[in-house]
């Protein structure tokens, strides 16, 4: 039954983050909560590594300041003990101009007790740096226009 209880306990994290309440998604957290997600902080600030519930509350919130709307699809999840994993597929509206962005997110959770203590993130951050910046680097690296 482990594995359902934590499981549950991601599935609430992500609908309550994705709702918009922040301090609502950090309460089934730990104080000392890791969050990793290995990403250029230059174009992307609200990834990196962040510790404690502070720190990853202004990394969200800086994500809620740049996308109006922010939503989920959990295509997969696994819970083992105190691990679970999640495929989820994530669309957010950019505040600017309103375009869409989308991309595929395997996340890894990791419990401690009844809550969660570290949130470890991979996405492909070449394909997003390009959604965000709306330019096709593949053309900028190569030469090809």
């Amino acid at each position: 039954m482990p594995e359902t209880k934590s499981r549950q306990r991601v599935l609430h994290l992500l609908d309550t983050y994705y709702a918009g309440d922040i301090d609502g998604a950090l309460a089934g957290c730990t104080d000392d909560l890791e969050y990793f997600a290995p990403a250029p902080i230059d174009i992307l600030p609200h990834m990196g590594q962040h510790r404690g519930k502070d720190a990853v509350r202004k990394a969200w919130q800086t994500i809620r300041s740049r996308y109006s709307d922010m939503r989920h699809e959990v295509r997969s999840i696994v819970a083992e003990d105190d691990a679970v994993a999640a495929h989820v597929r994530v669309f957010l509206t950019k505040r600017t101009n309103r375009r869409i962005v989308q991309f595929d997110s395997a996340m890894f959770f990791r419990l401690q007790g009844d809550r969660i203590a570290s949130i470890h993130q991979i996405i492909d951050t070449f394909d997003l740096v390009q959604q965000v910046l709306e330019r096709d680097l593949s053309a900028l690296l190569t030469g090809d226009s």
